[in-house]
């Protein structure tokens, strides 16, 4: 999502204007609620709609009313922006055409080790207050999962870090550290760190700092029932649902402005890792797969598809299809998804790429940009499983930390990425749906 052309410091909303939102957020939930949860009434009987009902709806849907189905909007989906941070239909998913391709994902055992975020999660409630704990905790198929957003000045649900007492801040710190690798925790701390000292490069640090991040919760913590979490902040969102020993970790955000910065006499780099793998399959093509491979040579401001409030996007396969790769060319090719999977715990990610794996030949790969270690790119992966974009983006909001100005053209020291999953598992929604369907207590 395009970020605010705005470095100029905001003053703080009052509590008047933040009730008001607050208010225009759950009405939006009760609306996506009423068709969303029609659907699943349809679709599975009384106990999947009973299961469905959302936190803070006093209204109630007519269960006879036929699902709206596939997304309306345009190819592409749209990038959203300033303008653009709200959700205009209910979840449908990433699709190449409008239509959901079915039987990807089961509700199956994985072997993945769930107990210790389980635990994490727990402890993380319970030192929370109970006014924290309200704000912050929500049911498992809440259209907040949707409200997210990865600029600076969207106003979020939950409990900040910077409401948050040092025991509550490492109790979170721990949350992520059982859900994320260490790559992925350090991916996570670097991008806030950069935050805090590019604001303090700016002197706006009320709009970019490492605080203004903020925890909400799904569903509550269980070995057996469907309950996630999401992390929402500037250029940072991860969204992480489980179900038994099945974890979906996506949608996820990661990016950063700068991506390389000095602080306190030390240089602190992030999102690198895809970058740098991004370039090493692209130069591992030859000139004939790259002239397929390759849409433009030279890359736009912004070319990102499936950012913040684009779940429903609707982009046709384009570039090269991967089974016409070698099998080197292949293994760098899942090197950038790797990138961003191997920020999960290692058991997690082997599940994921696993199933990207077995989806390689269905895997379409698109480039725009130039191809040199330094040159500003965009590249898309996708297949029926998985997308994943990496976009180097011109200089935003952050430009005067590094001496650039906004606008000035594409460059690798402004990232954002996103992965997703497409055909309807984003926020482990097609998991869920399962759930309800099958489980004999919903039904």
């Amino acid at each position: 999502m395009t970020e605010l052309d705005t470095g100029e410091p905001t003053e703080p909303q009052s509590e008047s204007g933040r009730r008001a939102h607050a208010s225009r957020r759950n009405f939006m939930r009760k609306v996506f609620f009423a068709s969303g949860a029609t659907a699943v009434a349809t679709m599975g009987g009384a106990g999947a709609w009973a299961a469905m009902a959302d936190d803070d709806t006093t209204t109630t849907a007519d269960a006879s009313a036929t699902p709206s189905g596939a997304p309306s909007g345009a190819p592409g989906g749209g990038t959203g922006g300033p303008g653009n941070q709200s959700i205009t239909e209910e979840f449908f998913g990433l699709t190449t055409d409008g239509k959901r391709i079915d039987d990807l994902y089961t509700i199956h055992s994985t072997g993945v080790a769930t107990a210790p975020v389980i635990a994490a999660a727990n402890a993380f409630l319970a030192g929370l207050t109970d006014t924290q704990k309200t704000a912050t905790q929500f049911t498992v198929h809440s259209t907040e999962w949707r409200l997210w957003s990865n600029v600076d000045s969207y106003e979020r649900q939950g409990v900040t870090l910077a409401d948050m007492t040092d025991d509550q801040k490492a109790l979170g710190t721990a949350l992520l550290k059982s859900a994320l690798s260490a790559d992925g925790l350090e991916t996570s701390e670097k991008i806030r760190k950069i935050n805090q000292a590019a604001g303090e490069a700016i002197n706006n640090t009320n709009s970019f700092n490492e605080d203004a991040y903020y925890w909400t919760l799904m569903g509550t913590p269980s070995a057996t029932e469907p309950w996630g979490f999401q992390f929402d902040g500037h250029h940072q969102v991860i969204n992480y649902f489980v179900l038994g020993d099945q974890v979906v970790m996506s949608p996820c955000f990661w990016g950063s402005e700068p991506t390389s910065m000095e602080i306190d006499g030390e240089t602190v780099t992030v999102c690198h890792e895809e970058v740098v793998a991004s370039l090493a399959f692209i130069n591992s093509l030859t000139d004939a797969q790259q002239k397929v491979v390759i849409e433009s040579t030279t890359k736009s401001n912004e070319s990102m598809k499936a950012g913040a409030f684009s779940d429903n996007a609707v982009q046709e396969y384009t570039g090269l299809r991967a089974r016409v790769l070698n099998a080197a060319q292949k293994k760098k090719l899942l090197g950038i998804v790797e990138a961003f999977v191997g920020r999960a715990k290692a058991d997690v990610a082997k599940v994921r790429m696993a199933e990207v794996r077995k989806h390689i030949d269905d895997t379409y790969v698109t480039w725009a940009g130039g191809i040199a270690d330094d040159s500003a790119f965009y590249v898309r992966v996708h297949s029926p499983v998985v997308w994943v974009e990496v976009d180097c983006q011109a200089p935003g909001p952050l430009a005067g930390a590094y001496g650039a100005s906004q606008g000035s053209g594409a460059t690798q020291k402004h990232v954002h990425s996103v992965i997703r999953t497409p055909n309807g598992n984003d926020y482990g929604r097609e998991l869920l749906r399962q759930h309800y369907l099958t489980s004999p207590h919903h039904q």
